[in-house]
Parts: structure tokens; sequence; C-alpha cells
């Protein structure tokens, strides 16, 4: 069986999720201490902050299943960041646009743990809407995983390791 190796390149990635995690972390400190729940604060016609708190997923998804899904939804998120911290050392110094996609997404998927871990929920706050239609509310790691999965897929396809771009 090979052993990885962490490269010394890997551990500046692995700083940068963790500024992801706190920067989210701080964000919904601030905001649970500083809104009422529910309560709207408008910015512009389209943009408001409004704490919110999330049982389920993306979307709210499963979001009234019982509580099963906090346990599903953290086991599923360290899951997936233990495969992350190893593609991210096998990367990180050949691709840097792919090692900035995962620390990305890895910095977001600690953030939303720790929220389902200590607090049984997430706390969402970014709402966007368009009159009456609202994208759901989300937050920082929310953004860092969206932002991350849009660059890996980007790097992905326009690459030139990929073959089919030769």
């Amino acid at each position: 069986m090979k052993s990885l190796t962490f490269p010394r390149q890997v551990w500046r990635w692995y700083a940068f999720a963790l500024v992801v995690l706190l920067l989210d972390q701080i964000s919904k400190q601030w905001v649970s201490a500083a809104l009422t729940y529910g309560e709207p604060v408008v910015f512009t016609p389209f943009f408001n902050f409004t704490l919110l708190h999330n049982p389920g997923a993306a979307f709210s998804f499963l979001a009234d299943a019982g509580g099963w899904q906090r346990w599903f939804f953290t086991v599923l998120a360290l899951g997936v960041s233990v495969v992350l911290v190893i593609w991210l050392a096998k990367v990180c110094v050949a691709k840097p646009l792919e090692a900035l996609a995962l620390a990305l997404i890895l910095g977001g998927a600690l953030g939303n743990v720790y929220d389902r871990l200590m607090l049984g929920y997430v706390v969402d706050f970014i709402v966007v809407h368009y009159r009456d239609y609202y994208f759901p509310a989300f937050n920082i790691a929310d953004s860092a995983i969206t932002v991350g999965a849009f660059l890996l897929i980007f790097d992905m396809l326009f690459s030139k390791e990929n073959p089919s771009h030769d």
C-alpha cells in the first residue's frame, strides 16, 4: 500500500481553509448576537441579512426529517472533508487552482459541520431576492463551497491537462 506524503506546500492550503472556517464562524457569531431571529435587516431592494437556522442540508433539504439528518450530514461532511484533505495533499504543488477550489470547499464544509455539531443546525443569514422570489438563505461557508465547486468545474473543463483540449 502506498503511503500518502504531505508536501510542505499543502499546509498553506490547509491554513487558507482554516481562514475560511474562521471567517464563517466569526460572521455567524456576529449575526447571531446582532440580529433578531427572522427579522430582516435590509441593505438593498434585493439583499438583506436575516438570521435563520437550517437543521437540514442545502436549501433546507430534509429540514423537517426529525433530527437524524443532523448526524447524517455531519458524518457525510466529515467523510468528504477527509477525502478533500488527502486530495489537496496530492494536487497542492502542481495544480494551484484545483488546490484553491478544494481549500474553499474544505473550509466551508467544516464551517457548517461545526454548526451542526455545536448547535444542531446551520446558521444562515445572507438573503438575495428579486421582488417576491427568494433564493434560500445562505452563509459564508455555503458561499465558499459554491465558489470552490465552480472553480473545480472550471479547472476540470479548461485545464491544459484535460485531454479534450489538446
